[in-house]
C-alpha cells in the first residue's frame, strides 16, 4: 500500500539517499582526516625551510630539489600500491601505508645534510605511495558515479584544511628550538617532524579495525541496504568493465589516461612549486615572522575550501566535469600571474594566491571523478594510480624549477610566470578530451 502511494521510484530514492548518507559518514571523515595528516606530513617541510636551510646550509636550489625528490619515491610505487589494494583489500593495504609513512617521516629529524635531506624525501614518498590514488579507487567500491565528484570533493577537502592549519602547527612546535629530547637537544624542525608524524602511526593501526574492503562486508548497513549497495555498484563496475580493458595495464595506453597524467604532471608543477615557496615569498613580502606568518599563510586556502565543495557538488548535478577543470585551471593562472606582477604588495599578493588556490584546490574534484567515467576494474586501479604516480613527478619538477630561477633571477617572477603558463595548458588539453556524460545527481 505504502509502495503505492509513495512509487517504486521514491522509494529507491529514499533508500539511496539513506544509505549513501551512511556510507559517507562512515568512510569520508576517516578518510578526510588521513589526508590531512598525510598532507601535513608531506609539505610541513615548507614550513621548517627558514630555519632547517640556515641550520644545514640548503640553498632555495637544494631545498627546492629536496621538497620535490619525495615525488620520484611516490611515482615509482604508485601503480604497484594500487592493484596490491585492489587484490588484498584497502583495509590492510591502507594501515601498512599509513603506518610505514608516519615511521619515515619520524625519521625526518635525523637529517643532517643535503645527502640525507633527499634520501629521506625519496624514502617518504615511497612510503606514501599509494594512500591518494587508493582513497579515490576506494571511493569506487561504495559511491557510483553520480556520486562521486561531490564525495571526493569532501574528501580532498583535506587539502586546503591541511595548508590552512599547517602553519598554525608548525609555529609553536618551531619554537621548541634547543628543547631536549631523551637528554639531547632538538632544532625546531626536529620536534616539528617528529610530533606531526605520530597521527599517521596512530591512525593506521585504528584503519585495521574501522575500514570496510567491500559493501558486501559493511556490517554497519542492515542486510538489505547491504544488498542493494552491493548490487548498485556490481551492476555499474559491469557497465565500466565492458568498456575497460580486461587487463589493467593495457589502461596505460589509452590516450585518454595518457591525456589526464600531462594534465595532472602540469597541475602539480604549478601546485608545489607555488606552495613549497608560498611561505618564503609571503614572508619575504612582509617581514613577518611566528604566528602573523602562519595568519596570512593559512588564508589563502579557506576561498578554496569553499571552492571544492560548491564546485564538486555542481559537477555532480551537472554531470559536467571536463569545463568545469578548465574554469578552475585558468582561474589559478589568473591568480598566479597576478602574484608575479604584485610581489611588493602584501595585500594583492595574498589576494592573488587566494584566486590562485581557488582554482588549484577546487580543480580536484571534477578532475578526478573523469577516469572512472571510462575506466573499470582493474583498468581503473591501474589507470588512477598511473594519473597520479606520472602526474606528481610534476610536483618534483614544480619545486626544483621554482628554486633554480629564484636563485639566478633573484625574485620569483619568471618562475610564476612559468607554472602559469603550465596551467593554461592543462586547460586546453582537458577540454579536449571526449568523454561519455555522467549521469547528474538527481
Amino acid at each position: 500500500m505504502l509502495q503505492a502511494l509513495i512509487g517504486t521510484s521514491g522509494l529507491e530514492d529514499a533508500r539511496e539517499r539513506r544509505v549513501f548518507g551512511q556510507v559517507t559518514w562512515r568512510l569520508i571523515p576517516f578518510m578526510f582526516l588521513g589526508y590531512v595528516i598525510a598532507y601535513i606530513d608531506r609539505v610541513n617541510i615548507s614550513q621548517a625551510a627558514r630555519t632547517m636551510q640556515a641550520d644545514l646550509g640548503m640553498s632555495d636550489f637544494e631545498f627546492g630539489r629536496g621538497a620535490g625528490l619525495f615525488f620520484v619515491g611516490y611515482c615509482l610505487f604508485e601503480i604497484p600500491s594500487n592493484l596490491i589494494l585492489e587484490r588484498v583489500g584497502a583495509r590492510l593495504w591502507i594501515a601498512r601505508i599509513m603506518i610505514g609513512w608516519g615511521l619515515v617521516a619520524m625519521g625526518m629529524l635525523f637529517v643532517t645534510g643535503t645527502t640525507s635531506f633527499y634520501l629521506l624525501r625519496v624514502l617518504l614518498g615511497v612510503a606514501e605511495a599509494g594512500f591518494f590514488p587508493g582513497m579515490i579507487l576506494y571511493l569506487t567500491y561504495w559511491m557510483p558515479a553520480r556520486q562521486r565528484a561531490k564525495t571526493g570533493a569532501l574528501f580532498m577537502t583535506a587539502i586546503p584544511i591541511a595548508m590552512i592549519i599547517t602553519p598554525w602547527i608548525s609555529e609553536p612546535l618551531l619554537q621548541l628550538d634547543g628543547h631536549a629530547l631523551f637528554g639531547h637537544p632538538l632544532y625546531g624542525w626536529q620536534w616539528l617532524f617528529l610530533v606531526e608524524a605520530l597521527p599517521a602511526v596512530i591512525l593506521g593501526i585504528i584503519a585495521l579495525f574501522w575500514l570496510t574492503d567491500a559493501p558486501e562486508k559493511a556490517h554497519w548497513l542492515s542486510p538489505e541496504d547491504r544488498e542493494w549497495l552491493a548490487a548498485e555498484m556490481k551492476t555499474e563496475r559491469a557497465a565500466r568493465a565492458r568498456q575497460s580493458p580486461a587487463h589493467g595495464f593495457k589502461a596505460l595506453a589509452n590516450p585518454k589516461v595518457l591525456i589526464l597524467c600531462l594534465f595532472y604532471f602540469l597541475n602539480n608543477m604549478a601546485t608545489y612549486g607555488v606552495f613549497f615557496f608560498l611561505s618564503k615569498i609571503l614572508g619575504e613580502a612582509s617581514g613577518y615572522t611566528g604566528m602573523k606568518l602562519a595568519a596570512i599563510t593559512s588564508f589563502p586556502f579557506i576561498p578554496a575550501l569553499l571552492g571544492m565543495v560548491l564546485i564538486g557538488r555542481h559537477s555532480d548535478r551537472t554531470g559536467e566535469r571536463k569545463w568545469h577543470a578548465a574554469a578552475c585551471a585558468l582561474t589559478a593562472a589568473g591568480g598566479i600571474l597576478l602574484a608575479a606582477q604584485f610581489q611588493a604588495s602584501l595585500p594583492m599578493l595574498v589576494f592573488s594566491f587566494a584566486l590562485s588556490q581557488l582554482g588549484q584546490r577546487a580543480i580536484l574534484g571534477p578532475f578526478w571523478a573523469i577516469p572512472p567515467m571510462f575506466l573499470g576494474g582493474a583498468a581503473a586501479a591501474a589507470g588512477i594510480a598511473t594519473i597520479n604516480a606520472v602526474g606528481n613527478l610534476g610536483g618534483y619538477l614544480g619545486p626544483d624549477l621554482m628554486g633554480r630561477l629564484r636563485d639566478s633571477s633573484n625574485d620569483y617572477t619568471l618562475g610564476l610566470s612559468v607554472l602559469a603558463a603550465c596551467l593554461v595548458i592543462e586547460a586546453m588539453l582537458v577540454v579536449s578530451l571526449r568523454l561519455p556524460r555522467a549521469d547528474a545527481a538527481k
